[in-house]
């Protein structure tokens, strides 16, 4: 971490609550406080955290509008209608297309899809897709992870005989689209017991309140859950609730029967079919399914997961691949860039918010950029360049700062903008440039306090090395899957060093793999992997003691697997003499 972060242990949760749970449960103390932080607190309710059901899964028709659609689709489909399913280019638009398209092909022939051109037609739904499909004769389009504010593009749909269900999870404004039906939990007017779905949750509704109707065996949706738990884990949705049971049966599909495109993924990605992660989804699989949008087209990215034969999986797998390679090394180099021109002061803005232009950036990955600059610097950061003649691009915040209210601030300067508090886009004119840059430093400066420039490490609990048994780990093991609401759990454990046999590893040497032990503990050690923390190399080598904070998982490799402590935060010890 480039700015020494403020450690935030987690209040201790009821005692009481906390020891009468660990003592009906059969497990350690820490273990019983975490549950009782998520909001377990009885033996039934830790039974269903421990062991989520497909039954506990929401009737789909709860969710308004939901009974319209599902009637409209089976109008669609029994009379042969031609139905477009169109979706967003990224890793949850893209697996939605394929669950609803591979869903309403076991139908109908009468179906396609579609999805945007990222550089061309940008965010939503575009006139060039309602172009296509009138142009294709179809009278049917079923939107996915996008619509919700797409009032004008669904009037001219209609004008043209073509009707739209829209399945999204963005904020709806307070008018809403006159589609057919609008499916969202989001809405105002809907009162769906969970309202944190992904755009592949509400297209898995959709499907699911089909087959609901017309009696067809839930089990025949199982094999659409892979695509489930892949856009869960990658739109960062919360792990609690109907997620939390979609991403469970999902992750033990993605394990046990993978698609035929995910399972070419997983060969790519050097993973071990039967071992993946959520958090392998989020850093190896999600940005190889963005990576074709990214570099080239998101079309890609439907037909890998939803190919059929093996060998030509791979093939479109292999595509992906480089375009995931070949986004890491611009990504590296316009990385590389930005930090020179904010290090150098050529940055259009850089005390407040870090502001960083150039032309000649490609557009696809200064999302990417700007969420580095924001570690490296830790402000709020816009990194621009240009498309189509107008300046372009990302915007990323820091914890408790709202960039969207102040980029909705300088409005007028703006031709489009979007987001929310933590990510935008936007795009102006070259012109309006200075003026912008100059305003949004100046907004920040007004707004942002140095709590929120002071990066936070939220740990859940003090812990000792000796009370990492396999026991613990086995039941830990079982808190996933992990994700925003039910995070893996991070421990901090003080006066600790390295036995010996430290070392720099990874490209460059950016990394540290340790083996810790606790000064209080001498035979208990543990082996430990720091991402991007070898300056601390020199003061570990040394001998010298240290307090870290890390979450325990499992490493798989070549085969084999052993406990591994991924250390989160180094904190050096002052010698107390």
């Amino acid at each position: 971490m480039s700015k020494e972060a403020k450690w935030n242990i987690a209040q201790a949760a009821d005692s009481g609550k906390a020891a009468a749970l660990a003592l009906a449960l059969g497990i350690d103390r820490v273990l019983a406080e975490l549950l009782v932080q998520r909001g377990i607190e009885s033996f039934d309710q830790a039974r269903a955290f421990f062991r989520p059901s497909l039954d506990n899964l929401h009737d789909p028709f709860l969710m308004k509008d939901m009974d319209v659609a599902v009637e409209r689709l089976h109008k669609a489909i029994t009379s042969g209608e031609k139905i477009l399913v169109y979706g967003d280019y990224d890793v949850d638009g893209t697996t939605a297309v394929a669950l609803v398209y591979s869903f309403i092909k076991r139908y109908t022939q009468s179906v396609d899809f579609y999805i945007p051109d990222r550089y061309e037609e940008g965010y939503g739904v575009s006139l060039k897709g309602i172009q296509t499909a009138v142009d294709g004769g179809y009278t049917l389009i079923i939107t996915l992870d996008c619509g919700i504010k797409a009032i004008q593009k669904v009037n001219l749909a209609k004008e043209h005989g073509i009707d739209m269900i829209i399945c999204d999870h963005h904020l709806p404004d307070e008018k809403l689209p006159d589609a057919v039906a609008v499916l969202d939990p989001k809405r105002e007017d809907d009162n769906y017991p969970f309202n944190d779905l992904c755009g592949c949750g509400v297209g898995f509704k959709l499907v699911q309140g089909y087959a609901q109707k017309y009696e067809i065996p839930f089990d025949t949706l199982i094999p659409l859950l892979d695509l489930c738990v892949v856009s869960i884990a990658a739109d960062l949705v919360l792990m609690t609730g109907e997620n939390r049971i979609l991403a469970h049966f999902g992750l033990k599909r993605l394990n046990e029967e993978p698609r035929k495109g995910l399972q070419a993924l997983i060969n790519l990605s050097n993973l071990e079919t039967g071992h993946v992660s959520m958090d392998d989804i989020v850093f190896k699989i999600g940005p190889r399914i963005n990576a074709a949008g990214r570099m080239e087209t998101g079309r890609l990215a439907v037909e890998l997961l939803t190919a059929t034969e093996s060998g030509q999986a791979m093939i479109t797998a292999e595509r992906i691949n480089n375009n995931n390679n070949e986004r890491k090394n611009i990504d590296r180099e316009i990385t590389a860039d930005a930090l020179e021109m904010v290090e150098s002061g050529k940055a259009l803005a850089g005390e407040n918010a870090t502001i960083v232009f150039s032309p000649d950036w490609n557009k696809g990955v200064v999302g990417i950029v700007a969420s580095r600059l924001v570690e490296a610097f830790y402000k709020p950061t816009v990194v621009l360049t240009k498309s189509n003649g107008l300046v372009t691009g990302s915007a990323r915040s820091v914890a408790g700062f709202d960039l969207y209210s102040a980029i909705e601030s300088c409005a007028d300067l703006l031709e489009n903008f979007g987001g929310h508090m933590y990510a935008a886009g936007l795009t102006l004119k070259e012109e309006n440039l200075p003026e912008f840059a100059s305003r949004m430093d100046a907004l920040v400066k007004g707004k942002i306090t140095e709590e929120m420039l002071t990066p936070i490490v939220d740990i859940d609990s003090p812990l000792d090395f000796s009370q990492i048994t396999p026991k613990f780990f086995r039941i830990l093991k079982q808190f996933q899957p992990f994700g925003p609401g039910n995070n893996n759990p991070v421990f901090m454990t003080e006066n600790v060093y390295d036995a010996g046999n430290g070392r720099k590893v990874g490209a460059g040497g950016v990394h540290l793999k340790l083996d810790l032990i606790q000064e209080s503990q001498p035979y208990h050690q543990i082996p430990a992997i720091g991402f991007n923390m070898s300056e601390y190399y020199d003061y570990i080598h040394e001998g010298n003691a240290m307090d870290v904070c890390y979450s325990i998982v499992e490493n798989y490799y070549r085969g084999s697997s052993n406990l591994q402590l991924r250390v989160r935060d180094i904190r050096e010890r002052e010698e107390i003499i």
